[in-house]
């Protein structure tokens, strides 16, 4: 039985952009070797529990939302974009059966966002720099970013430096409980990409998007890899104490 991956829909009130965006996320995952499950973020929580119940681990995709600024105590910027309620529910739900159960995480883009204003964090909400954060998905590689040695994320993709592509005007500020920095971009220190600081929990998340890169990129397809070997590991643990009862 592959891994099931929980992937919430990127947005509840855009679904020309929904449909069109989360096809990439389940190809990465397919690859990968995990089989992705489409959750809803238009049902009632109940409902969703029910899916994710059955769900290894989580991916939370970009989006064109940003996270509403009164979540961390701040107040709205005009370059703030509207909140998303509907995908925003979802993935509290997500990540709070993530953290109690210890199901794998990979956050990318606004999912980065949204697991670190989870974990209490806050953002930047909107970007000042040389550095074109919002390339968009036309450009390859806007920018590069340095990793941290001797992180998970260096491990899974055996480079310090890698080149990325670029979509997004936020980015984490104060980092949120139980996670740390692990890459930056270094023209502007703009924080890349965060990780748990458990060890006996998988948690990653990245601002750019692999899933675009998947099929050419191999730190790319390492990502997703990474997120669905660390799914596996869990379930075949989980059955096999199920087993041994």
């Amino acid at each position: 039985m592959l891994p099931r991956i929980a992937i919430p829909m990127p947005h509840s009130g855009d679904r020309e952009y929904a449909e069109r965006a989360l096809p990439q996320y389940e190809h990465a995952v397919k690859i990968a070797g995990g089989e992705p499950v489409r959750i809803p973020v238009d049902r009632p929580p109940a409902e969703v529990m029910k899916l994710i119940e059955h769900c290894d681990a989580v991916l939370l995709p970009g989006s064109r939302a940003d996270v509403d600024p009164a979540k961390y105590d701040a107040v709205r910027a005009p370059q703030t974009n509207t909140a998303d309620p509907g995908r925003d529910t979802v993935d509290e739900l997500l990540l709070q059966d993530a953290y109690n159960m210890r199901k794998p995480v990979l956050g990318i883009c606004y999912g980065l966002q949204t697991l670190n204003v989870y974990r209490t964090g806050t953002l930047i909400q909107h970007i000042e720099s040389p550095v074109n954060h919002e390339a968009g998905r036309k450009v390859a590689v806007a920018h590069p970013v340095k990793v941290e040695p001797g992180s998970k994320l260096a491990e899974i993709i055996a480079a310090g430096e890698i080149p990325v592509n670029s979509s997004h005007h936020q980015a984490a500020d104060v980092v949120g409980d139980g996670l740390r920095v692990v890459a930056r971009s270094p023209q502007d220190g703009v924080i890349e990409a965060l990780e748990g600081i458990s060890p006996d929990h998988f948690v990653l998340a990245v601002q750019w998007h692999p899933e675009r890169s998947v099929d050419d990129d191999e730190p790319s397809k390492a990502i997703f890899r990474s997120l669905v070997d660390a799914a596996k590991t869990r379930h075949d643990k989980l059955a096999g104490e199920f087993e041994s009862v």
